[in-house]
């Protein structure tokens, strides 16, 4: 099925919001690592319900009026992966889960390197809070945004105060 995007205004930077069919599959970083999220070909949307839906709830989100994304979503990747990234959906806005707290969410307490390799390619940054994932000892650690763009979400959300 055809993929569409458009690219959305944010204070991180141009998001580019990703859609098939009636679903989001995406959300790419301006800065975006190539082959982090496999897509194949790219159109760029002439009307799209779930990608104006998404871009109006970022708007919120980034307002500081919105606390949950309710959007359809359409993973793509590994089973496992896809069981990361559900885990994601569950951290609540402001606060923040380990690698290790994943793993062990998942049943898979042994797991914890293979969650941080699912995390980091999460398609769906933002709406599928991988930012909210630290460290063990609460360390800022990778994100395909950047570390800056981690902190200033996590700030947003009060997960963590000014240095």
């Amino acid at each position: 099925m055809l993929l569409q995007y458009k690219v959305a205004e944010s204070p991180l930077g141009p998001l580019k919001l990703v859609a098939r069919g009636e679903a989001l599959v995406a959300i790419l970083w301006p800065q975006e690592r190539p082959g982090r999220v496999r897509l194949g070909e790219l159109l760029e949307a002439r009307e799209s319900a779930v990608l104006d839906e998404a871009e109006r709830q970022l708007v919120e989100y980034f307002a500081g009026r919105r606390l949950r994304f309710e959007l359809p979503l359409d993973f793509v990747g590994t089973d496992f992966q896809r069981e990361v990234w559900a885990a994601l959906l569950t951290i609540p806005f402001g606060e923040t889960r380990s690698y290790a707290d994943i793993a062990r969410q998942l049943g898979k307490p042994r797991a914890v390197r293979a969650v941080g390799a699912a995390n980091g390619r999460n398609p769906i940054s933002i709406v599928a809070p991988c930012h909210r994932v630290v460290g063990t000892d609460g360390s800022l650690t990778g994100f395909a945004g950047g570390l800056e763009a981690k902190r200033r979400l996590l700030m947003l959300e009060g997960a963590l105060t000014a240095p």
